[in-house]
């Protein structure tokens, strides 16, 4: 029969590991990485292309160790950047984020925004990520400069893909065509009119570029004939459980595609059964809410793909 002190020394154990698993937890936003992976979907012959998805920075100017590392990001010497949206984590950020995306910048882009683009963020009580909607409609939303980050986005060269088609030309003259949609977890998505913008007839492929992986969107993209889908926002469930991984994605996609490559609505365009799906990339992202200062078993990321000639 326990006596009183084993149960306070079980409790005492206990609080210990919640305290030791919190502090972890904390330390892992730190522990950046880039994600590698491989994509077979460009035409026979076409030589490798290099894609930087940056997502989910939630940058706030107290970040040294972020920041540095997002610096690091242009040594990688991408083809293509994509900004996958949500750069904001505090509303004196503008400075610091053009900062550290400056040498990035100066790489051909495209570019789409998320919720935390255009409104800070707020405390959310945790248990509402377990429902199946966990938005949060606010009359005390404080606006985020996100018109003078697209500016300088767009000044730099990079390509807005809200609600929009565009094209953009790598540095060895070769075209990519894009087509994006404004963030679909604020419902600011909007697919655009269906065509071509001029050129990309004879872009080598076309991608769809979204924040929120919504399905109604990525059916959507898929419908327009992109090769792949480029998608940020889950933070990939953000907390995870080793060998089941994560727990919620925050919007309406299945949790076993809540990061990394995957493909849409089916199986992989290179295994069995995938032949009608398309390529899906999901970031995991590479920042927190301020209010959640906390991953596991989830590391912060970008992800560097290499777009490689199709081998069927």
């Amino acid at each position: 029969m326990a006596t009183l002190g084993d149960v306070g020394k079980a409790l005492g154990i206990a609080g210990g590991l919640a305290v030791a698993g919190l502090a972890y937890a904390h330390l892992e936003t730190k522990l950046f990485r880039v994600r590698r992976v491989t994509v077979p979907l460009l035409p026979a012959g076409e030589r490798p292309i290099r894609v930087l998805q940056v997502s989910d920075l939630h940058l706030t100017p107290s970040q040294r160790t972020k920041q540095a590392w997002v610096r690091s990001l242009a040594d990688l010497e991408p083809d293509l950047v994509i900004n996958t949206g949500d750069n904001f984590g505090h509303v004196q950020a503008l400075d610091p984020l053009l900062d550290v995306l400056g040498r990035l910048m100066d790489v051909p882009g495209a570019f789409v925004m998320g919720s935390n683009d255009y409104y800070a963020p707020s405390f959310k009580n945790p248990a509402r990520y377990l429902l199946k909607d966990a938005r949060v409609d606010r009359d005390d939303k404080v606006a985020l400069p996100s018109e003078s980050l697209a500016k300088s986005f767009t000044a730099a060269g990079w390509v807005d893909l809200d609600n929009s088609r565009g094209l953009v030309e790598l540095r060895d003259g070769r075209t990519v065509g894009l087509v994006g949609m404004d963030d679909p977890h604020l419902d600011r998505d909007v697919m655009p009119e269906p065509g071509r913008v001029p050129g990309e007839e004879d872009a080598v492929l076309r991608l769809g570029v979204v924040h929120a992986p919504y399905r109604r969107v990525l059916n959507q993209l898929k419908d327009d004939g992109v090769d792949a889908i480029i998608a940020g926002h889950t933070h990939g469930g953000q907390l995870c459980l080793p060998w089941y991984g994560a727990l919620v994605t925050n919007c309406d996609l299945d949790r076993g595609r809540a990061s990394g490559l995957h493909g849409w609505p089916g199986p992989r365009p290179d295994r069995e059964g995938g032949e009608d799906s398309t390529w899906l990339h999901v970031s995991a992202g590479a920042g927190t809410s301020p209010y959640a200062q906390v991953r596991f078993a989830c590391r912060p990321e970008a992800t560097l793909m290499t777009l490689t000639a199709r081998v069927r």
